[in-house]
This record gives structure tokens, C-alpha cells and sequence, in this order.
């Protein structure tokens, strides 16, 4: 029991961290603007998405018509809770590497398959700065680089417009079952589910028979739920009664498979087949409605007091959310080094100066000679220690660190900016090692929207090794090796 809390609380607290840093309000309230003023490639920009599809060219090769319907469906997305909800791994939240979500599809006649509107992710090795790619795929080959795969029926949205369409965004509250009795019992069948609290099988027949539809199968049928990595639940559901009445869908049976058993069925998509976690944090008292995206908060908790910026935007300012959103001359989330430090038996102060962070009460020719001092070996002042460890190893590097990982540029120079100056100049250490990795990680992401080959090899490197030389040993070199 212990093992499976502790679990959960880790589970949960990734989650806050992701809504914390992974769409910054920033990025929220830009987007919002651009989108309400009819600007949908505006708004994409604004979330970090990549337009890689061109609608007179949709219209030429699929038709006028099916070009004004994907401009209108444009219009209606909201890509901040489009990533908002996109499909991410643990252990640290990122987007979920080389996935197409399929946002819409369109039926054309004469053609086997429909056209999909898609949300694409770049592989692990070419996925800094989160980057999404939009475009529209029909089974060919699709614009944009090569290296995007096909959409997976596991992540399909074309059933979840909530999920992305912001004048449904309100539906998010009976699908996710917030309205519902979450004190009720599960159905009967669900007692074979292995740690049924993350599943949502209340859902269950209710999805099953709008995928069931939306497959051409109105009367019911078959479907599968996916477990785990090996593991399946078989449905069998029926969508309504013989007389055509109002009859809510009923599971017939339920049945755990292999996973190779079920090959071939429609799938459950993972946006009806667990808790949402947004639901989960606010149910367990770990995140307040106005630190959650608007349209999820006005959605989930419709009778809650709106904060004044009108969302997310909050926890920013409470130094929980993002920087981006934060004065870059101003501290970021609290004093990210001592001000006041004990020098030599006095209290001395350290501060911003010319956009530099530099020593208040000693003079310049003190600070000269004890940075001379420092650099034959000797030990400096106590406040040129406090100074030099907020350059090479400050104590907020883990979230620089994770905001560049998520994409939150703005918000990682923002937090470095607001404590060591407009204008410091990096000295060799761990932080300049992390954003340098990080401009390189964005040079490989754009040689990969370029199309250019992988690095020589042709062996993708692994996403979260650093690119850089390892620099520093955990313990000093013997001195008879130097």
C-alpha cells in the first residue's frame, strides 16, 4: 500500500510539474489573442507549432471544399490546449516523441481513406524546443520533413474535439466525467483492471460505442482497451436496443487478452481510457483552478473565481508557473541568491549593477585584486564565492534546465537574466553547459525540419545525453597525471 501511495504521489507530482512549466502563461495568453482575432497561423506560432501545410495546395490536390473545411477547423483550434493535452512520457513530461495525432478527418468521395488533420511530433533526437508540427496526411507522403510517422489509433482526437476545438472546449467537464459520481462503484467488470484508480472504466461503454459509430459499426461490437505494454481489455458493448430507444450503451463482456490478440479491432484512445490528470490534481487538493489552462478551468470547475489575468497566468506571478510571463529584469520565482552575505565577519550586500551582479560594498580596486588572487589559486571573498557559484552551479539550474527542456526558452533567460544581469558574461560550469546544449539541441531540430541527413553514422543520439564534452570529474585528477 505504501509502495502504490508513493507511487501515485510521484505520478501526480510529474503532472503538476507539467502544468506548471510545460505551456507557460505567456505562451497561453498570446496564443488566446491571436486566435480571437481570427490570426489561427498567428496563434499557432504563438504556441510553437509548425504549419507545414498550404490550403491552396490542399485545395488543388483535394478539392475547394475539403480546403474550407480544414481552414474552418484552423480557425477553431486552440493550439495552447492543443499542447496542453497532448500525449506525454515520464519521467519528465515531455511530448511524446515521433506521435501523429490525428485532430480531424475528412471523408472525400472516391477515395478509400479519409484526409487527416494531424498534430506531429519529431523523434527523441530532434524534439528540442517541443516543437508541433500541423499538417494534413492522406497516406502518402505529407509535407514537411521525413521523419514524421502515421497517425497512431492510440492518440486519435478526431473523437476528443474538446481536447483542441475551443468553441467545445465546455464538453471537457461530461467527458472527463467531472460532473459524475466519483464516490460511485466501479462496474462490475472493471474488478479484473489492474490498478483500477488511474482507469476511467465508467467511461468506457459510453467511448466505446462513439468509436463503434465513428468505425461504421452503429449497432456495437468489439473494441479494445490497452492496459499496458502487454496487456488488453476486450469490450464487448452494445450501443442500443432493438426497439431504437434511448438505451445508454451496455457492456456486454469483458475480457483481459494478450496483446497480440486483439489485432485488428478499433482502439480506445488513451484520452477516454484514463482519469484526466487535470481532474486527478484538482480532485486531490494538488492544483487550484486558476493555475490550470482557462478553457480547462472554465470547463472543470464552471463555478470557481477567475484570478484577474484570466488563468494560468497566476501561478507565474506566485513564482509557481512560468517565467516567461515575468519581468526579465525582475527575481523569478524568489531570491535565487543571497543578498545579504556573511564576508569576513560583516554583513555585505550583493546586487544588480549595470546589469551585472557584482559586490556592493567592496571597492572596485578590492575586487580586482581578489579576482587576481582567485585566479593564482588563492580563496576570494566570500561574496565573490556566493557571485561565482550563481554563474557555474546556481541552485535554480534544475529549472533552467527543465524549462528549456519543455520548450519554455523565454522563461529559462528570463530566470538567468533576472539574477545575474542583462549583462553577465557565463563563466565555465554547469550553466553555461546547459544552455549550450540547448542551442545545439536546437540547431539538430532545425538541420531535422530541414530534411538534412541524421549525424554521421546514421544513428540517432539519444535525446538526453548531452552533446557536450564531459568537462568536470567527480573528484580531482591525481596531480602526477596532469
Amino acid at each position: 500500500m505504501l509502495t502504490t501511495t508513493a507511487f501515485e504521489d510521484s505520478r501526480l507530482a510529474l503532472w503538476l510539474r507539467v502544468r506548471e512549466i510545460a505551456v507557460p502563461p505567456l505562451m497561453i495568453e498570446s496564443a488566446t489573442a491571436r486566435r480571437t482575432a481570427g490570426d489561427w497561423a498567428g496563434a499557432c506560432a504563438a504556441a510553437g507549432f509548425d504549419t507545414d501545410l498550404d490550403l491552396r495546395t490542399a485545395g488543388r490536390v483535394h478539392g475547394r471544399e475539403l480546403a474550407a473545411r480544414v481552414r474552418a477547423d484552423l480557425r477553431l483550434l486552440a493550439p495552447d490546449l492543443l499542447r496542453w493535452h497532448m500525449p506525454r512520457t515520464a519521467p519528465d513530461g515531455l511530448l511524446r516523441p515521433g506521435t501523429s495525432v490525428t485532430l480531424t478527418r475528412y471523408d472525400e468521395p472516391g477515395r478509400t481513406r479519409p484526409v487527416h488533420l494531424v498534430a506531429r511530433t519529431a523523434p527523441a533526437w530532434a524534439d528540442a524546443g517541443q516543437r508541433i508540427s500541423l499538417a494534413l496526411w492522406d497516406g502518402s507522403a505529407s509535407d514537411g520533413p521525413d521523419g514524421y510517422r502515421a497517425p497512431d489509433r492510440r492518440f486519435r482526437l478526431d473523437l476528443h474535439r474538446h481536447l483542441w476545438d475551443a468553441s467545445r472546449s465546455g464538453e471537457l467537464r461530461w467527458r472527463s466525467g467531472a460532473e459524475g459520481d466519483t464516490t460511485g462503484p466501479a462496474p462490475g467488470w472493471a474488478a479484473c483492471l489492474p490498478d483500477a484508480g488511474r482507469f476511467a472504466p465508467g467511461r468506457w461503454a459510453a467511448e466505446t460505442a462513439l468509436l463503434l459509430t465513428a468505425e461504421g459499426r452503429a449497432g456495437g461490437g468489439r473494441a479494445v482497451v490497452r492496459l499496458g505494454a502487454r496487456r488488453r481489455l476486450l469490450l464487448d458493448v452494445r450501443t442500443f436496443t432493438a426497439s431504437g430507444g434511448g438505451h445508454p450503451p451496455d457492456v456486454l463482456s469483458a475480457e483481459v487478452s494478450r496483446a497480440g490478440a486483439c489485432a485488428g479491432l478499433p482502439v480506445l484512445p488513451d484520452a477516454a481510457t484514463w482519469v484526466l490528470p487535470d481532474l486527478e490534481l484538482l480532485r486531490g487538493g494538488w492544483i487550484t483552478p486558476g493555475r490550470l489552462h482557462p478553457l480547462v478551468a472554465a470547463a472543470l470547475t464552471p463555478g470557481a473565481p477567475r484570478p484577474p489575468d484570466g488563468g494560468a497566468g497566476a501561478g507565474a506571478r506566485a513564482g509557481t508557473g512560468s517565467a516567461s510571463g515575468v519581468d526579465p529584469t525582475a527575481d523569478v520565482g524568489g531570491p535565487a541568491v543571497p543578498r545579504v552575505v556573511d564576508c569576513r565577519g560583516a554583513r555585505h550586500r550583493i546586487g544588480l549593477v549595470d546589469g551585472e551582479l557584482v559586490p556592493l560594498d567592496h571597492p572596485p580596486a578590492e575586487i580586482r585584486r581578489e579576482e587576481l588572487l582567485a585566479a593564482l589559486t588563492g580563496t576570494p571573498l566570500p561574496c565573490l564565492q556566493v557571485i561565482d557559484a550563481a554563474h557555474r552551479r546556481p541552485d535554480w539550474l534544475t529549472e533552467v534546465r527543465d524549462r528549456l527542456a519543455h520548450g519554455d526558452t523565454a522563461g529559462a533567460l528570463a530566470r538567468v537574466v533576472g539574477v545575474l544581469g542583462t549583462e553577465a558574461r557565463l563563466r565555465d560550469g554547469e550553466l553555461r553547459d546547459v544552455l549550450l546544449d540547448a542551442a545545439r539541441r536546437r540547431v539538430r531540430h532545425g538541420l531535422f525540419r530541414a530534411g538534412l541527413a541524421l549525424p554521421a553514422g546514421g544513428r540517432e543520439p539519444s535525446a538526453r545525453t548531452p552533446s557536450w564534452p564531459a568537462t568536470h570529474r567527480s573528484r580531482p585528477r591525481p596531480a602526477a597525471f596532469r
